[in-house]
């Protein structure tokens, strides 16, 4: 058994976006292709039900079809769903959910409708992981207010909640620290401008966004700076660049879908209360993708 069959967080799984109809529903049809394109393109699996994949706004329907949709299309030990709820039950339905459809890991965030303290953040995960499943926690301090710094992670890790962690917070000093602290934890590198940084320091998998629409060179970038081919590596987190680091920003959603849609896929529109790019944002990403294509990237 591989190491990516027996934990099957690790590689490339891409936070996927969702396709949208001109109506805002879902096209789940097109959601399918999507899931299947993208494995095809070199891409270990999918996670649905992201930030990415604006599960904020859908509904409990869409939400739970969304998975069943991924799980159909290439299989349920490619796909991790997001189980973020504000609370720890919803959560665990959630992980049930996709337990029950075929899944074999799930990604949760802490406690975020309020700044959990370390008691809180204990108890969610103890109550998500009774489901059953293995859980990825997601450490993004930025927009939830709740930091699973090294120490707490290591915590968790011990009691058995969590098998990984996505890393968001930036820091790349962190990998080291969950090192010492929990070597059996893998650490997923969870934002697209830091993949580089974090691969050197021993990640075992990246949570990634801008496969959406370039999977082949990014897979290629991964791979090369996991396998220490750093020459190949610089070069193209260099070309990359440009792109990656919109998966840090606000608008991260509209710049990916966008990216999409120019290399010839359906990003298409977002729901509210996000809105489209400004005109000079949708230049950046214009530009900086066009020229990805220029340089064969696509």
């Amino acid at each position: 058994m591989t190491s990516t069959e027996n934990r099957p967080w690790r590689g490339v799984l891409v936070a996927t976006a969702l396709p949208l109809n001109e109506d805002l529903s879902v096209d789940y049809d097109r959601y399918a292709q999507h899931c299947a394109w993208l494995v095809e393109n070199g891409c270990d699996g999918v996670v649905p039900n992201g930030s990415l994949g604006e599960y904020q706004v859908l509904t409990p329907e869409e939400r739970a079809k969304v998975v069943e949709t991924a799980v159909s299309a290439i299989g349920g030990s490619r796909v991790m769903p997001g189980v973020a709820a504000y609370g720890s039950a919803e959560a665990r339905r959630w992980a049930e959910q996709a337990r029950d459809a075929g899944c074999r890991s799930v990604m949760l965030l802490p406690p975020n409708a309020y700044r959990a303290d370390e008691r809180s953040v204990l108890a969610h995960y103890e109550a998500v992981a009774e489901a059953g499943v293995p859980v990825i926690a997601y450490n993004n301090p930025i927009d939830t207010k709740v930091d699973l710094v090294p120490e707490l992670l290591a915590k968790l890790h011990a009691e058995g909640y969590i098998h990984g962690v996505k890393e968001f917070s930036g820091d790349v000093r962190r990998a080291y620290r969950i090192a010492e602290l929990a070597p059996e934890l893998d650490l997923l590198i969870g934002a697209d401008d830091v993949l580089l940084e974090l691969a050197v320091a021993g990640a075992k998998g990246w949570v990634a966004g801008y496969p959406n629409a370039l999977p082949a060179a990014s897979v290629e970038l991964y791979h090369a700076a996991v396998e220490g081919d750093l020459d190949t590596a610089r070069l193209l987190y260099r070309q990359l660049h440009p792109l990656l680091r919109w998966d840090s920003q606000v608008e991260f959603v509209q710049a990916i879908k966008l990216s999409m849609d120019i290399v010839g896929r359906h990003g298409g529109r977002v729901r509210p209360p996000r809105v489209p790019l400004l005109p000079e944002q949708e230049a950046t990403v214009r530009a900086a993708t066009e020229k990805a294509l220029a340089a064969g990237l696509a």
